[in-house]
């Protein structure tokens, strides 16, 4: 009788654990944010039922959105349609008076190969980089100028090149502040 017991509790457990897997993911659908100002894009966004949320600059250049109402979305990821709502929305904008970039500039995580850094800004070849990478900036405007704020200057040459096998050793950029020439 206690073996039948056992094996009826058994089933009965099972039985339950197996129905959990079958909980539904909570969906909402994500309107297209393409051209709004980002603190809306965002309030709608939380409307809709999205809570992670995080934006970039479309430029490249790796400057921070600390006044959302400064800045507009260039385009979102994911699509405008209906997602998970625990989908992580990502913003790609660019300052109320700036045009949106054909292509989103932002650098992506370097992996095991150098991107090519020309053009980019400094602060955003820092963010692209592992943390533990030792960063060389020289100004190649020759005026020895001393690079504070990162995000104004960018890249005009880099060591190692472009297309280098990149395991963690220095990089060295020359660069110029935005609006001046290489």
């Amino acid at each position: 009788m206690h073996r039948r017991a056992v094996a009826v509790l058994l089933t009965v457990g099972l039985t339950a654990l197996s129905g959990c897997g079958s909980i539904e993911e909570k969906t909402a659908k994500l309107p297209d944010m393409k051209g709004k100002g980002l603190q809306s894009a965002q309030d709608q966004a939380r409307e809709a039922g999205f809570d992670r949320l995080s934006s970039h600059d479309a430029l490249g250049r790796g400057r921070l959105q600390a006044m959302d109402r400064n800045w507009k979305v260039c385009g979102q990821t994911p699509k405008p349609g209906t997602h998970a709502t625990k989908t992580k929305v990502r913003f790609a904008t660019v300052k109320l008076d700036e045009k949106c970039p054909a292509k989103d500039g932002a650098l992506q995580e370097t992996r095991s190969t150098l991107p090519d850094f020309v053009g980019k800004s400094v602060r955003a070849v820092r963010q692209s980089l592992d943390s533990s990478t030792s960063i060389s900036v020289n100004d190649a405007s020759g005026e020895d100028r001393l690079v504070i704020v990162e995000s104004n200057w960018k890249v005009c040459a880099q060591k190692p090149k472009a297309g280098t096998d990149f395991d963690g050793q220095p990089v060295t950029l020359d660069a110029v502040k935005f609006g001046e020439r290489c």
